[in-house]
Protein backbone atom coordinates (compact mmCIF):
# COMPACT_ATOMS: atom_id res chain seq x y z
CA UNK A 1 0.00 0.00 0.00
CA UNK A 2 2.98 2.34 0.19
CA UNK A 3 2.60 3.36 -3.45
CA UNK A 4 -0.78 4.92 -2.65
CA UNK A 5 1.03 7.68 -0.77
CA UNK A 6 3.01 8.85 -3.80
CA UNK A 7 1.78 10.94 -6.69
CA UNK A 8 1.28 8.36 -9.40
CA UNK A 9 2.23 9.29 -12.98
CA UNK A 10 -0.12 9.00 -15.95
CA UNK A 11 1.49 5.96 -17.58
CA UNK A 12 0.67 4.75 -21.06
CA UNK A 13 -0.91 1.32 -21.49
CA UNK A 14 2.50 -0.08 -22.42
CA UNK A 15 4.06 1.46 -19.31
CA UNK A 16 1.27 0.01 -17.14
CA UNK A 17 1.92 -3.45 -18.54
CA UNK A 18 5.67 -3.03 -17.97
CA UNK A 19 5.07 -1.92 -14.37
CA UNK A 20 2.75 -4.87 -13.77
CA UNK A 21 5.33 -7.25 -15.22
CA UNK A 22 8.25 -5.90 -13.23
CA UNK A 23 6.15 -5.75 -10.04
CA UNK A 24 5.28 -9.40 -10.57
CA UNK A 25 9.01 -10.14 -10.92
CA UNK A 26 9.51 -8.69 -7.43
CA UNK A 27 6.80 -11.00 -6.10
CA UNK A 28 8.36 -13.93 -7.95
CA UNK A 29 11.77 -13.14 -6.45
CA UNK A 30 10.21 -13.06 -2.98
CA UNK A 31 8.52 -16.41 -3.65
CA UNK A 32 11.95 -18.01 -4.06
CA UNK A 33 12.23 -17.72 -0.27
CA UNK A 34 8.86 -18.94 1.03
CA UNK A 35 9.95 -19.20 4.67
CA UNK A 36 11.51 -15.73 4.82
CA UNK A 37 9.80 -12.82 6.50
CA UNK A 38 9.83 -9.36 4.90
CA UNK A 39 12.49 -8.43 7.46
CA UNK A 40 14.56 -11.37 6.25
CA UNK A 41 14.00 -10.57 2.58
CA UNK A 42 14.92 -6.91 2.92
CA UNK A 43 17.85 -7.19 5.31
CA UNK A 44 20.40 -4.92 3.58
CA UNK A 45 23.24 -7.27 4.53
CA UNK A 46 21.67 -10.41 3.10
CA UNK A 47 19.09 -9.35 0.49
CA UNK A 48 19.13 -11.83 -2.38
CA UNK A 49 20.64 -10.68 -5.67
CA UNK A 50 17.45 -11.79 -7.46
CA UNK A 51 15.32 -9.50 -5.31
CA UNK A 52 17.75 -6.59 -5.64
CA UNK A 53 17.71 -6.90 -9.46
CA UNK A 54 13.92 -7.22 -9.55
CA UNK A 55 13.54 -4.02 -7.52
CA UNK A 56 16.08 -2.20 -9.68
CA UNK A 57 14.13 -3.13 -12.82
CA UNK A 58 10.87 -2.02 -11.20
CA UNK A 59 12.45 1.28 -10.18
CA UNK A 60 13.66 1.93 -13.74
CA UNK A 61 10.24 1.06 -15.15
CA UNK A 62 8.40 3.38 -12.76
CA UNK A 63 10.99 6.12 -13.31
CA UNK A 64 10.25 5.92 -17.03
CA UNK A 65 6.53 6.37 -16.34
CA UNK A 66 7.40 9.63 -14.59
CA UNK A 67 9.38 10.67 -17.65
CA UNK A 68 12.70 10.22 -15.88
CA UNK A 69 15.56 8.18 -17.28
CA UNK A 70 16.98 7.63 -13.82
CA UNK A 71 17.77 9.30 -10.54
CA UNK A 72 21.29 9.84 -9.26
CA UNK A 73 20.27 8.61 -5.81
CA UNK A 74 17.33 7.54 -3.71
CA UNK A 75 17.43 10.99 -2.12
CA UNK A 76 16.94 12.58 -5.55
CA UNK A 77 13.98 10.26 -6.20
CA UNK A 78 12.39 11.22 -2.87
CA UNK A 79 12.86 14.94 -3.54
CA UNK A 80 11.24 14.51 -6.98
CA UNK A 81 8.24 12.68 -5.48
CA UNK A 82 7.76 15.21 -2.69
CA UNK A 83 7.93 18.10 -5.17
CA UNK A 84 5.37 16.36 -7.36
CA UNK A 85 3.16 15.68 -4.35
CA UNK A 86 3.38 19.31 -3.29
CA UNK A 87 2.45 20.51 -6.78
CA UNK A 88 -0.54 18.16 -6.89
CA UNK A 89 -1.81 19.09 -3.44
CA UNK A 90 -1.42 22.80 -4.19
CA UNK A 91 -3.49 22.36 -7.36
CA UNK A 92 -6.15 20.36 -5.53
CA UNK A 93 -6.58 23.29 -3.12
CA UNK A 94 -7.03 25.58 -6.11
CA UNK A 95 -8.54 23.43 -8.91
CA UNK A 96 -8.52 26.32 -11.37
CA UNK A 97 -4.71 26.24 -11.47
CA UNK A 98 -4.36 22.63 -12.63
CA UNK A 99 -5.02 20.96 -15.92
CA UNK A 100 -7.07 17.82 -16.20
CA UNK A 101 -5.58 14.70 -17.70
CA UNK A 102 -7.44 12.06 -19.66
CA UNK A 103 -8.78 10.56 -16.42
CA UNK A 104 -10.33 13.85 -15.36
CA UNK A 105 -8.01 14.09 -12.36
CA UNK A 106 -6.02 17.22 -11.84
CA UNK A 107 -2.45 16.52 -12.88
Amino acid sequence: MVYNNFPWPEPTNAQCKAIESTAQAVLDARALFPDATLADLYDPLSMSPELVRAHQRLDRTVDAAYGKESFASEAERVVFLFERYQAITNRSKNPQSGSRGKTGRII
